[in-house]
């Protein structure tokens, strides 16, 4: 097969960066397909700023550092997207806020300065729920995200472009952030891969605050191997973080022996709210690997006794008050909807938020207790299918996310059949170990699921 940059929208990071080594395909000739796609499909909504120039800039001087034998390191030349929440020198950040349109960043978001510096090309930002409160993809203002992946369905939010320009092939892959979901529910609606750090495992200096005790960047991408090599260019203490991890010792391995793994299974993911098809697709998926399980096999856990939706109506109730003083100036013209969700927040008082505050502590403490008898939790991405376009925007989206944001712990989303999603969730620390599980959980599902 003839190598092209066409031929390599579609296709994970690990081909780009081989045919990028091996010079097959030019930085300047892959940014170029991208753009042009971007361009194409300019009705999905998927972005709301695109550095044409500054790209392929950023792509010649790649080509010329591989030239001469000197990449800046192992994404040298990778064109990337990078969600409107999220500092980008020189592009504006408007969190999907019409207040905020053209007021552009005068530096990089930490993670960003660590993308740019391994040679990274810097596409543009993509669209996302006004303010972020969202989880359907839908802005008044900049327009409503489309689908690829499911036509006629929303995208998923608050990073419904990010998952957008992955799914259409619009950049190898994609930055979003994630505080109760934003990055897990799109990439399972767009049928991309989707993960959430543990906690403080990236800095979110440069990132607009949704809410900063839970806030983390999350990555959308084609394959679970593609995360690790990003994961590790980001990750990385930063000193003007106040939440950023110094750690003494490296993340994780991924040393994990899968006959040996204690496996929590959700355990009736309809009585958890599931719609019939959800929770059919997930008990498919779990049987399909279930010879993972090793001996104990799957050992099921009770979601209600974690008390996740409870507990994520009051973390809501501190994002809508912190959105409100991080964004007070800039809320000229933004929309009913979510004046309304901030106003919520006006009306509660210091203890409101407080009682919130430690409901979200004694949240952390059940699930530390739960991992005493799991090494890992399976749970459906999302409860629904994802809505028509048109359908009013359901309350429950984030209700199955919620577990590991809440926690602080890392998540893994793996996209199944209708936009619907398999959630892997482990102790802060074992991002690397989750990943690496998640590789051969995705490899066993699709195989199962070949005919023959």
């Amino acid at each position: 097969m003839t190598i092209t940059a066409e031929s390599l929208r579609h296709r994970p990071l690990i081909f780009v960066l081989r045919a990028l080594a091996t010079g097959e395909v030019s930085s300047q000739a892959l940014t170029t397909a991208f753009l042009e796609a971007i361009a194409r499909d300019a009705a999905l909504n998927a972005w709301t700023w695109v550095d044409q120039e500054g790209a392929l800039e950023a792509a010649r001087q790649s080509d010329a550092r591989r030239a001469s034998g000197a990449p800046l390191g192992r994404l040298d030349g990778v064109p990337l997207a990078i969600k409107d929440n999220i500092d980008v020198a020189g592009m504006p950040t408007t969190v999907g806020l019409p207040g905020r349109r053209g007021r552009r960043a005068e530096n990089d978001a930490h993670i960003v300065s660590r993308l740019r510096g391994a040679g990274a090309v810097l596409l543009g930002k993509t669209n996302l729920d006004e303010a972020t409160l969202g989880t359907v993809g839908r802005n008044a203002h900049y327009g409503d995200v489309g689908n690829p992946f499911l036509p006629g369905r929303v995208s998923g939010g608050s990073s419904a472009g990010s998952a957008a320009a992955v799914a259409a092939g619009h950049a190898v892959a994609a930055l979003g952030s994630d505080t109760l979901g934003s990055v897990r529910i799109p990439a399972a609606f767009c049928g991309v891969i989707g993960f959430k750090p543990g906690f403080g495992e990236l800095s979110c200096r440069g990132m607009a605050p949704s809410l900063r005790r839970l806030d983390c960047p999350g990555i959308l991408a084609r394959q679970v191997q593609d995360i690790a090599p990003l994961l590790q260019t980001m990750a990385g203490y930063d000193a003007a973080d106040p939440r950023s991890r110094r750690r003494r010792v490296a993340l994780a391995l991924p040393d994990w022996d899968p006959s040996c793994l204690r496996v929590g299974v959700l355990a009736d993911a309809a009585a958890a709210g599931a719609e019939p098809a959800v929770a059919s697709a997930f008990q498919s998926a779990v049987q399909r690997a279930s010879g993972l399980f090793g001996q104990a096999g799957a050992i099921h856990f009770d979601l209600n006794e974690l008390e996740v939706v409870a507990t994520r109506r009051a973390a809501l109730l501190m994002m809508e008050a912190e959105l409100l003083a991080a964004h007070e100036p800039d809320l000229g013209g933004a929309s009913e909807q979510v004046l309304t969700m901030l106003a919520f927040a006006q009306k509660k008082s210091a203890s409101d938020y407080a009682r919130a505050d430690l409901r979200l502590d004694q949240h952390v403490v059940r699930v530390r207790q739960m991992f005493e008898r799991f090494d890992v939790l399976i749970l459906p991405v999302a409860p629904l299918l994802p809505p028509a376009t048109d359908a009013p925007e359901p309350s429950t989206l984030a209700d199955f996310t919620a577990l590991a944001s809440l926690a602080g712990c890392p998540a893994l989303s793996l996209p199944l059949e209708q936009g619907t999603g398999l959630q892997l969730v482990g102790l802060p620390g074992s991002d690397l170990r989750l990943l690496e599980l998640g590789t051969v959980l995705a490899a066993v599902i699709e195989a199962e699921g070949q005919p023959g």
